[in-house]
């Protein structure tokens, strides 16, 4: 049940003693008094708690191209908003201290900011959708159901940035009230998933293929790091794969990359290789390619 502090999370089961939590592939088993790898659901007495309901962590109005979505609302403002967590542990995250934040006990207490009260804060900053942004959505998944719940009462939009990593059941009730999607597809490789982020490709790749089945306007970014996922024939293949399995006029964004977090041991992306990588998703039949953080690898 809950209280002020407390929102019962969705999509879980009891083993026992201890709660699975079936929103991630993850599947997190949670012994009672702990959290899951994200570090926002627990296990308080019995009940799946998520913790971070209404609790923003960051919160700003951002260009929409700065999702980066650059074919759904051009050339409008979206309401940004994070929390704390994620159900990834990437060694080069640029949000680090979000994803790798946790909620202290007296943020909980605090007073929280329902979706109601964003959709109010949107409207008067004059955006035209909220988005689901700089740490993981999927591991607040109420809340921002909630918010796309909210938002579409007022005629405005919502967006999801996020890793892809989540379970179908969840996402198909989770995504039939988001409007729009960027999936971060960090590799097509399974290995760098499993080295560097503590993940699987599988997963993403299901979940951008379901996306797409729902009608989510979807928009796909790989940030290409040296070494680790520049290999000419990895990035024609990821192409390839996004052109066939999601059609042609899907927006794919490469990125650059800067050294940050627990990988500092690789240089920013170089301009020559963002370029190849374009040429080669253009070759693949891709018809939207788009360069992104092109300021650091000048």
């Amino acid at each position: 049940m809950d209280t002020a502090c407390e929102r019962r999370a969705k999509w879980w089961h009891a083993a026992g003693d201890a709660l699975v939590c079936d929103l991630c592939p993850q599947a997190c088993r949670i012994a009672p008094g702990h959290t899951g790898r994200c570090g926002v659901r627990a296990n308080h007495g019995g009940t799946l708690i998520a913790l971070v309901y209404g609790h923003p962590a960051t919160m700003q109005v951002d260009p929409i191209e700065k999702k980066p979505f650059y074919h759904f609302l051009p050339g409008t403002r979206t309401l940004s908003l994070g929390t704390l967590g994620c159900n990834l542990s990437c060694k080069f995250c640029q949000n680090y201290s979000l994803s790798s934040g946790r909620p202290a006990a007296a943020e909980l207490a605090a007073r929280r900011i329902m979706p109601e009260e964003l959709v109010t804060e949107a409207r008067r900053q004059n955006c035209q959708s909220i988005a689901l942004t700089y740490n993981e959505p999927t591991i607040w998944a109420e809340y921002g159901l909630d918010i796309a719940t909210a938002a579409r009462a007022h005629g405005l939009k919502t967006l999801s940035v996020t890793n892809g990593y989540i379970q179908p059941g969840a996402a198909t009730e989770f995504y039939q009230s988001i409007d729009a999607a960027n999936v971060d597809l960090k590799a097509f490789d399974d290995d760098f998933y499993q080295r560097l982020c503590g993940a699987r490709l599988q997963p993403v790749l299901d979940t951008l293929k379901l996306l797409r089945k729902l009608g989510v306007w979807l928009e796909v970014t790989n940030l290409i790091i040296p070494a680790e996922n520049d290999q000419p024939s990895q990035l024609a293949a990821l192409a390839k794969w996004v052109c066939t399995e999601l059609g042609p006029e899907t927006p794919l964004h490469f990125s650059a990359f800067f050294p940050t977090w627990k990988l500092t041991n690789r240089p920013i992306t170089p301009r020559a290789t963002l370029e190849m990588a374009r040429k080669l998703a253009l070759t693949a039949g891709l018809r939207h390619v788009h360069l992104g953080n092109l300021h650091l690898a000048e």
